[in-house]
């Protein structure tokens, strides 16, 4: 999961703690830990780049990307263009 754009370190540090709580707060299994990071002096398009690029788990092929982009102005088409080009 990678964070970005305003209050971004909040995104990650809530998505670590929901894997933790999935498991009791315990050691989270490899096969399900959730790594994630945040970029809050990065552009998007170096995100999107490192997303394409580097982004990997150590144990599960990831195939599939997801962009979830929560705002209050529609930009699908500006997000959609610079995750492909990147």
């Amino acid at each position: 999961m990678m964070a970005w754009g305003n209050d971004c370190g909040s995104w990650d540090t809530s998505v670590d703690l929901a894997n933790l709580q999935q498991f009791n707060f315990h050691e989270v299994p490899e096969e399900s830990f959730v790594s994630t990071t945040w970029h809050e002096d990065e552009s998007l398009k170096e995100v999107f780049w490192f997303s394409k690029n580097c982004a990997f788990h150590s144990v599960i092929e990831l195939n599939n990307t997801i962009v979830l982009h929560l705002s209050p102005n529609y930009n699908e088409d500006i997000i959609r263009q610079k995750y492909e080009s990147a």
